[in-house]
């Protein structure tokens, strides 16, 4: 089983990254061939500083590794290293109706908060399905906001394939009852239901975009200053607390044992703490929690040449698995390529 996904390099990486992915990749990495990219392209819609994209870049990496990815078991590349990715996206992109791009919700919000409409935003799924398609990937694990991208993907691999395959059928897409495969593989998501969706410090969904995140590698101060400015109501310490009020029950639920989490659930039910106890049990959980691989980072983020051999590894193999996927791609549609 292949498994597949990217976290952009937009900018550092926070809680929602976390628990909505980078959990479940560590574990995955343990069950299947998996491929993981720092999908700085993608970046590229909101980072406009070249060294500022580079930093971010080894920032995502320097995350992977000391969250516990391990390089022996799981393949971690720049999306850049691989230059098949964008001839896979302008031959996606050749087929790709208007109308699907035009139903896609993240490029809705963004713009609505803010981001600047360019063809980068709006054609991001087709990107994305290249990402994927690329490396025949089984699985992809993605948050819940993530699953109509995934969707698209099959969309997109289903147009190529009828357009290119002769005799495909999309209901035997890889051929098992004695059709004809496709050349694109119709991948399926994965997503961790219990965490799809992990609130900021006001209540939205965590994201970079929205200044609401609380990063995994930030110095303790500001961390816990963060977790300290959680929204949060003027309930009186003795009374009851409404769990949907704040952020704060989400979010120790994501960190909390389940003997603590019965505690916690008894004292929100029958009052007598406030709101501050709750944040500080947060930043103690905090700590306990990613302490080791806070650590780990510093060592690693010394250790240069360690992790730019990581990377570089990583490519060569993506770029191995990408190629025989990228030859029946440009022999199925005519395209030809020099050999030098």
């Amino acid at each position: 089983m292949r498994i597949l996904s990217g976290v952009q390099s937009s900018g550092k990486l926070h809680l929602g990254n976390y628990f909505g992915a980078i959990k479940q990749f560590i574990e995955l990495q343990h069950q299947g061939d998996a491929f993981y990219f720092i999908a700085n392209l993608h970046a590229l819609t909101t980072v406009r500083d070249g060294q500022k994209l580079r930093d971010l870049t080894r920032d995502v990496a320097l995350d992977f590794l000391a969250l516990g990815l391990d390089p022996a078991k799981a393949t971690l590349f720049r999306q850049s290293d691989v230059p098949e990715v964008t001839e896979l996206f302008w031959i996606l992109s050749s087929l790709t109706p208007l109308g699907l791009l035009e139903r896609a919700h993240s490029f809705k919000d963004k713009t609505a908060r803010g981001i600047s409409a360019d063809l980068g935003l709006f054609s991001y799924p087709v990107l994305m399905a290249a990402d994927i398609l690329l490396y025949g990937a089984d699985v992809v694990p993605v948050g819940r906001d993530q699953v109509q991208h995934l969707e698209m993907t099959r969309d997109i691999a289903t147009k190529f394939n009828l357009a290119f395959v002769p005799k495909w059928d999309a209901k035997d897409p890889d051929g098992l009852k004695g059709g004809t495969p496709g050349i694109l593989k119709l991948p399926r998501a994965m997503v961790q239901e219990s965490s799809a969706v992990v609130p900021g410090i006001d209540g939205q969904k965590m994201s970079k975009s929205y200044g609401n995140a609380i990063d995994l590698f930030d110095e303790d101060g500001p961390t816990k200053k963060r977790i300290m400015s959680i929204k949060s109501d003027s309930t009186p310490l003795e009374a009851p607390k409404d769990r949907d009020a704040t952020p704060i029950y989400a979010l120790l639920k994501l960190f909390a044992s389940p003997s603590d989490m019965n505690e916690i659930e008894r004292t929100f039910d029958e009052g007598g703490k406030g709101w501050g106890h709750y944040k500080q049990q947060l930043a103690d959980l905090f700590v306990a929690t990613f302490g080791p691989a806070r650590a780990r980072r510093k060592e690693l983020a010394a250790d240069h040449a360690f992790v730019e051999s990581v990377l570089v590894a990583g490519a060569d193999r993506a770029r191995a698995a990408a190629a025989p996927v990228i030859e029946k791609v440009r022999a199925a549609s005519g395209i030809v390529v020099a050999r030098r």
